[in-house]
C-alpha cells in the first residue's frame, strides 16, 4: 500500500522543497524518516503514527544545526580510507579503541558518524526507559538523519564530492538529484523493522557497504562523462524564481541506469535500518507503553530550540567542510 501512496506524496515534496539538496537532500531525509515509521510493528507504530509529520519534518534538523554549530559537521561522516590501503581491519569499532589508536583530533578530522549513530541510540534507549516523549521525538529524527548519511558511499571517503578525481558535484548528484528525479519510480514497500543485538557492528556494517560501493559512484560517472558529447551533461533549469545549473535529465537518466538500482537500494536499506533501530531501542528500554504519550503536545522548550536553529540556518553561514552541492 505505502508503495503506491508514495509516489504521489513525492511529487508533493519536490514541488514544495526544491531547493534543499544536500546529503540525501531535504526530500530524502524526510521521506526515509517517514517510510520507516511504517516499518514499525504494533505498538509502537501507533505512537510514531500519531507523531509522523514531526520525524518527518525534523530528519533535517542535524542539516541545520551545521550551520550553528563546529562540531555538527563529523558526525555526517567518515572519510575511512584516510586510515590505508585496508581501513576496516585498521579501525578499532569502539570509540575508546578507536581513540586510544588514533586520538580524538583525528577522528574528529575525518568523521565520526558510526559512533554519532551509537551515541544517539543509546539515548534513544534511554528515553524511552523514562519515557521521555520530547526526546523520544528528537532523538528518533536525529538518529534516522545519521543512519541515513551512513548509507551513502559519498560519505565514506576523502573524496567526498570527486574533488580529487575532477568530478566536483558528484555528492550532491548522486543522493540528491537522482531521487529528485527517480524516487517516484522506488518501490519502498519493505519488511517490518527487526530487532539488532549490536547496533554500533550494524552500522559499521552499512559503512563498509557504503565504502565497498564508491568506486562504483565515481567510475560509472566518469565512464558516463567521457562519452557524453560536450554540452549534453549539464543544463539550466527553473528552481522557484532561480535558474540553476545542473546535470541534464538525459546524463542523470544515464547515470542512474548505469548505477542498476543503487541509489533505490541504499534508500531501502536507510529506511529499513531506522526503523529496526527504533525498535530495538524501544525493546531493550522493556518496551515501555507509550499510550500516555500520544495526546501531548510537544514540549514548548524544545520548539524554541528548534526556532533558533532555523534562524541560524537560514543565515546561511555552513560551518565545516562543503557536502558538495551540484554545479
Amino acid at each position: 500500500m505505502i508503495g503506491k501512496l508514495l509516489p504521489s506524496v513525492l511529487v508533493l515534496s519536490f514541488t514544495l522543497f526544491p531547493q534543499y539538496l544536500w546529503c540525501w537532500g531535504f526530500f530524502g531525509h524526510r521521506t526515509i524518516n517517514r517510510v520507516a515509521v511504517f516499518t514499525l510493528p504494533k505498538p509502537l507504530f501507533a505512537f510514531y503514527k500519531y507523531y509522523l509529520d514531526y520525524v518527518t519534518e525534523h530528519a533535517v534538523d542535524a542539516d541545520k544545526r551545521r550551520y550553528a554549530s563546529e562540531e555538527e559537521a563529523p558526525r555526517h561522516y567518515i572519510d575511512i580510507d584516510h586510515y590505508g590501503k585496508e581501513p576496516f581491519a585498521a579501525m578499532p569499532q569502539s570509540w575508546d579503541s578507536a581513540v586510544a589508536k588514533y586520538g580524538e583530533d583525528t577522528l574528529m578530522a575525518y568523521g565520526i558518524v558510526p559512533w554519532q549513530v551509537q551515541r544517539v541510540y543509546r539515548g534513544l534507549v534511554h528515553a524511552f526507559y523514562h519515557q521521555d516523549r520530547d526526546k523520544i521525538l528528537w532523538l528518533s529524527a536525529d538518529l534516522g538523519h545519521y543512519v541515513a548519511d551512513a548509507h551513502v558511499p559519498l560519505h565514506t571517503t576523502v573524496n567526498y564530492n570527486g574533488q580529487l578525481t575532477g568530478q566536483d558535484g558528484i555528492h550532491g548528484f548522486w543522493e540528491s538529484r537522482l531521487p529528485e528525479l527517480f524516487a517516484v519510480e522506488y518501490d519502498f514497500f519493505l519488511p517490518r523493522a527487526a530487532f539488532i543485538r549490536d547496533p554500533l557492528s550494524r552500522i559499521w556494517k552499512v559503512v563498509y557497504d557504503s565504502h565497498m560501493a564508491l568506486d562504483s559512484v565515481l567510475e560509472l560517472e566518469r565512464q558516463l562523462t567521457e562519452t557524453t558529447p560536450q554540452g549534453d551533461k549539464y543544463a539550466v533549469e527553473e528552481r522557484g524564481v532561480t535558474l540553476t545549473k545542473t546535470y541534464s535529465q538525459a546524463f542523470s537518466a544515464a547515470y542512474h541506469v548505469a548505477l542498476n538500482g543503487m541509489v533505490e537500494r541504499r534508500m531501502r536499506q536507510s529506511i529499513r535500518c531506522v526503523g529496526s533501530l527504533w525498535y530495538s531501542a524501544w525493546i531493550e528500554a522493556g518496551q515501555p507503553k507509550l499510550d500516555h504519550l500520544v495526546d501531548e503536545e510537544v514540549g514548548k522548550g524544545y520548539l524554541r530550540q528548534i526556532e533558533e536553529e532555523l534562524k541560524t540556518w537560514k543565515k546561511g553561514n555552513w560551518i565545516g567542510r562543503p557536502e558538495g552541492e551540484e554545479e
